[in-house]
Parts: structure tokens; C-alpha cells; sequence
């Protein structure tokens, strides 16, 4: 299998890790956190202008067509940026969901606002007792002449306080945990019944809390079969987030040495110990050892085969996750002291990374399903 990348992912590479250096230094996020949303509109514009909000989209929608391998390139660079902006709510996932279950009218009207940089999405998923179960779902959708009322509450909603129209899961018919019986609904986050009440997270990006009282909404896909779709757009979601995990480990682990190098103790340079040097390389390793399985959850994102692809998503998670833990905590242990301070990086990369081994699962989650499933290969017949 040939890994070089082709002449166009290398000019979209450098042009994104250029856009990240010039204008997503330390300094410059902390200000654009300081904005009223809590990002920069600024900067969502730019990231318009070179075409990465419609990356993954065709070029009917004024997108660029690409694939797994250019979202892995472009969050790869975010995460050693620690950006703000709701990409991965917004482009990844609702546009993924868009993308593969959208209407003809809906992909027209959506894939092509989010590719102007004049729409922002949400994917409203989480409920309180659902934990990791997608099909865990209690939010009602009742149908209503042409469109469906929506009733219940969603949790921890990425970017769900800024968004322009919120992508909902419910429950059409059946049980809670049926797998049967779950659609996907496009509501304006505007519209009446709609409350939300936006916080920061621990990682600095943001969410909301989301409750639906007879909110009107429109239907996307196939009402009361939409948890295949849902379940393959976020395993897309789970390989774009160990992407950006390589970015922050690798930024984690860049930081450390130079600080290894810098910081003298006994008159010599720390990073000239042997101890500390033993751990810097088995830092290393676990960035390396992240970075391979990215790329296997990349290649497999479009996989048809759900259970393959959940296999692949598992093991990178279980790594991701792992590594994270680990490389994460020698930084700041090598640090010392300024490691916990908010006013160097390290902890915000720690924070990051912890933030990304909770999203669809955590390394202990992926692990029992990994096993479940018989292993990444799965058993012997």
C-alpha cells in the first residue's frame, strides 16, 4: 500500500499547518477564546476562503471532494492548533450526517451554506443515561402533517449554543435500547421549544444543554431506520478525532524535549539524563504507535462492513486513549510545576486529549468492545 501522499494533499497540508502557525499561536487562542462565541468568526472565515469548511464535500456543494486521508491531514494540524472553532461539530459531523442521509434538496441547501462559512451545525446525541449507547435514546418524534415534534433533552452538545440548525436523534417507535425505530431530525435551533443553555468545556471548546417542548422538525433519511447512518457517521467522527489526538500528542511530546533542553539542574541540561531520556523515547513510541492506528482508522472509516469498521474504530480508540494517558502525564511530570498552569500549553493539550478519549468512548469502553467482537481480527472460525 503506497502511504506518500499525492501533490495535492501536500499543498493542502502546507497550507493548513501555515494557516495553524500564523494564526493559532498560544497568544492568539487565548484571545479568541476571550470572544463572544468563544471562537473567532475571523477565523472561521478564512477557513472558508481556503475551502477546508467543504472539504469532504463534493464539488456540486462548492466543496473539494476529499476523502478520510485529507480530514486526517487538516485535524491532524488543529490539534497541534488546540482550535477552537466548531469544525468537527459542524463540517465532520453534521455535515457527514448531511452528506450520507441528507435529501437531494437538503444536501443543496446545507452542504453548500457550510461550505460559505454561513451555517453552523450541531449533532444533538447524548442524553443523560445514554452514555456510549447510540441507540439509547428516550427523545420522541411525533409526526405532525409534513414534519415531526420533537420532545426530551440532549446533553453535552458540541458547539450546540452557536449552532444555526441542530441534527437531533430520536425515537420514532420501540423500546429505549431498540436498535429499530430511531430517525434523524433537522430542527432550527431558533424555532419554539427550542431552550439551550451554553457552558465551556473543560478542554475550552463548548456545549450546551438542549431540551425540546413540541419543537418543529424535519425529517432527514429514513425516520425510523437512521442508526446505521448515525452509527457510521460517528465512527467517521472517531477516526477525524485521532487525527487531531496525533496532532496534540505529538505537540505534547515537541514541548517536552525542548523543555528537557532548556531546563538546567546541576548545572547541566535536565534532557542529559539518562532517566529523563528514557522517558521521552517511550513518549515517542506512544505518539508513533498513535499516528499508525490513525491512519488504519482513516483507511477504514468508509469501510461498508459495520462490524469491520467497529473493530478498527475500537483499536485506535483503545490506543488513542491509552497513549494519551500516558504521553499526557509525562508531560506534565517533566514540566514540573508549569505544566499545571493555565497560562502554558501543556495543560491545555493534556486537557484536550482527555476530552477526545471521552468522545464516543473512552480506551476502557473500545477495549470491552474490542472484545466483544473477538479482537481486531475478530476469532478463528
Amino acid at each position: 500500500m503506497d502511504f506518500d501522499l499525492s501533490d495535492d494533499q501536500r499543498l493542502l497540508k502546507d497550507s493548513v499547518d501555515r494557516l495553524v502557525a500564523d494564526k493559532y499561536g498560544f497568544e492568539a487562542r487565548k484571545a479568541y477564546s476571550a470572544e463572544p462565541d468563544g471562537w473567532s468568526r475571523a477565523i472561521w472565515a478564512q477557513l472558508a476562503e481556503l475551502g477546508l469548511l467543504g472539504l469532504p464535500f463534493g464539488e456540486e456543494y462548492g466543496g473539494y471532494g476529499g476523502g478520510p486521508v485529507e480530514t486526517m491531514l487538516v485535524m491532524e494540524a488543529f490539534g497541534r492548533g488546540l482550535l477552537l472553532e466548531p469544525y468537527f461539530a459542524t463540517v465532520i459531523l453534521g455535515g457527514g450526517l448531511i452528506r450520507s442521509m441528507g435529501s437531494a434538496a437538503q444536501k443543496t441547501d446545507i452542504l453548500t451554506a457550510i461550505t460559505n462559512g454561513k451555517r453552523l451545525l450541531a449533532f444533538a446525541h447524548v442524553e443523560r443515561h445514554s452514555r456510549y449507547d447510540l441507540a439509547d435514546v428516550t427523545t420522541t418524534a411525533m409526526r405532525d402533517g409534513q414534519g415531526w415534534l420533537l420532545n426530551g433533552a440532549k446533553s453535552v452538545v458540541l458547539h450546540g449554543d452557536c449552532a444555526d440548525q441542530i441534527l437531533v436523534s430520536a425515537r420514532v417507535s420501540g423500546g429505549q435500547r431498540d436498535r429499530a425505530g430511531i430517525g434523524l431530525f433537522l430542527v432550527d435551533a431558533k424555532a419554539a421549544g427550542v431552550t439551550r443553555r451554553g457552558y465551556p468545556t473543560q478542554d475550552g471548546l463548548r456545549g450546551a444543554e438542549i431540551t425540546f417542548a413540541n419543537a418543529m422538525a424535519e425529517a432527514v433519511g429514513e425516520p425510523e431506520a437512521a442508526l446505521p447512518g448515525i452509527e457510521h457517521a460517528v465512527d467517521r467522527g472517531i477516526a477525524a478525532l485521532c487525527a487531531e489526538a496525533v496532532g496534540v500528542l505529538a505537540s505534547m511530546h515537541e514541548l517536552t524535549l525542548d523543555y528537557l533542553k532548556t531546563r538546567k539542574q546541576f548545572g547541566r541540561a535536565i534532557g542529559e539524563f539518562q532517566v529523563l531520556q528514557h522517558r521521552s523515547v517511550d513518549m515517542l513510541v506512544g505518539v508513533e504507535q498513535s499516528r499508525s492506528m490513525a491512519l488504519f482508522a482513516t483507511v477504514t472509516a468508509d469501510e461498508t462492513n459495520p462490524v469491520e469498521r467497529k473493530r478498527a474504530m475500537a483499536a485506535a480508540k483503545v490506543q488513542i486513549g491509552r497513549a494519551g494517558r500516558h504521553v499526557g502525564q509525562e508531560a506534565i511530570q517533566l514540566h514540573g510545576g508549569i505544566g499545571m498552569t493555565m497560562e502554558y500549553k501543556a495543560g491545555h493539550y493534556f486537557k484536550r486529549m482527555t476530552m477526545i478519549d471521552k468522545l464516543y468512548g473512552d480506551a476502557d469502553q473500545h477495549l470491552t468492545t474490542l472484545a466483544k467482537l473477538g479482537g481486531l481480527f475478530g476469532r478463528a472460525a
